[in-house]
């Protein structure tokens, strides 16, 4: 079946999540992706760890379904052959150190004018002017400068979050971004610059704590697993030392769950805890009473019981639960990806859509398309074999 991005090619300069996560959505939707690394180390993300059967975790989960090319871009020679690339592709996106792909005549300006159907898509920690444009970012540093920290963790310590949320928000508004411009090209006949910044990325994802420390108000407390402002709504202990985790939404959810789970109507109309104000001012001693009512329970009891009475919960799941989960199994969320170490698992792509099957090729080793998009430029063995001589040895015959 047909993908909505077949024949939209893509060419990226990218390293570490932010970019590599944006282009891999576009190519599980179909798109030609072409990876731009630097010859033998490539990518920095490819050496972060080595837990996926040699491979970084991060590399294997953000490039699947991509091609990589090896240029050293220092090269002039390279550099033309990465411009006629470019000029044969529809979108561009990078996330080099600031000023890099300006110096590489890589700016919006100058693209237009040779390419003006091309989309640009800028990948930076603080966009591309202000006072912080040239300051290097990463993501746990984006978490504090967006105030995630600051929210994020207990009352004595603050805590970043466990994955990489900023670059997954700055990856997922340039995959949005692009998709839009990609849309308004074929309105316009023009292509656009789309310029993603980290901070306001995770910055629109902070709105709820920003508006409720609106004028100088308090911002929310830092409340480890459970929430900030809405209570009883975070982890409790059963009887046989298993963690639930449970909300409440509003006041008819408190009602039925003073009466059917923790089995007393009467807290009902307890005044220390007649609305959810009330609730999460006095949380000390309501999680107190509740841990106490589900300390004669197992932790099964205790959620057969919010089942039951249509309360929301969960287990606290680690990552072997995840990749256990029975829902994803039950859906058949499970496929494999091929990789330089072998085929591993990987999920489908969290939107299915009836009329189409996402792209789900493999994970590329370093340059290992090179030779193959250079001859797609006309260039000859000799010249293949100077501008990549290690990643396409065979070619240097």
């Amino acid at each position: 079946m047909p993908r909505p991005l077949d024949g939209i090619t893509v060419v990226s300069l990218e390293h570490a999540i932010a970019a590599p996560f944006c282009t891999r959505q576009l190519a599980d939707l179909g798109a030609r992706v072409i990876k731009v690394e630097r010859p033998g180390a490539g990518d920095f993300a490819r050496a972060y760890d080595q837990r996926v059967r040699g491979q970084s975790s991060h590399f294997v989960w953000t490039n699947r379904s991509k091609e990589s090319v090896a240029l050293d871009l220092k090269d002039a020679e390279a550099l033309d052959a990465l411009n006629q690339i470019v000029a044969r592709a529809d979108v561009l996106v990078q996330n080099l150190a600031p000023g890099a792909a300006a110096r590489m005549g890589l700016d919006w300006d100058t693209l237009h004018a040779r390419h003006p159907r091309l989309v640009l898509c800028d990948i930076s920690g603080y966009g591309s002017d202000g006072p912080y444009r040239d300051k290097k970012a990463y993501d746990l540093l984006i978490q504090s400068e967006a105030g995630l920290l600051s929210i994020t963790g207990t009352p004595d310590e603050p805590s970043k979050a466990g994955c990489s949320i900023a670059d997954i928000a700055a990856g997922m508004y340039a995959y949005s971004g692009i998709l839009s411009a990609l849309l308004l090209r074929d309105r316009t006949g023009e292509g656009s610059r789309i310029d993603v910044s980290m901070l306001e990325s995770l910055g629109e994802w902070m709105g709820f704590p920003m508006y409720y420390a609106f004028e100088g108000a308090a911002p929310p407390p830092r409340a480890a697993a459970s929430h900030a402002s809405i209570y009883p709504y975070g982890p409790f202990e059963a009887g046989d030392g298993g963690t639930v985790m449970l909300g409440l939404q509003n006041e008819r959810e408190w009602r039925i769950f003073c009466e059917q789970v923790l089995q007393d109507a009467q807290l009902t109309t307890d005044t220390r805890f007649a609305s959810n104000a009330q609730r999460n001012a006095n949380r000390t001693e309501l999680r107190a009473l509740i841990v106490a009512r589900f300390a004669s329970l197992s932790t099964a009891e205790v959620e057969a019981r919010l089942d039951a009475a249509g309360i929301a919960n969960a287990r606290m799941n680690d990552m072997a639960g995840l990749w256990s989960h029975p829902q994803l199994a039950a859906r058949e969320r499970w496929t494999s990806v091929g990789t330089p170490a072998g085929d591993v698992p990987a999920l489908l792509p969290p939107a299915s859509s009836s009329a189409f099957a996402p792209r789900m090729d493999a994970v590329p080793a370093v340059g290992q398309h090179t030779a193959d998009v250079l001859r797609e430029l006309g260039l000859g063995r000799e010249a293949i074999a100077r501008l990549a001589p290690a990643a396409v040895p065979e070619t240097a015959a």
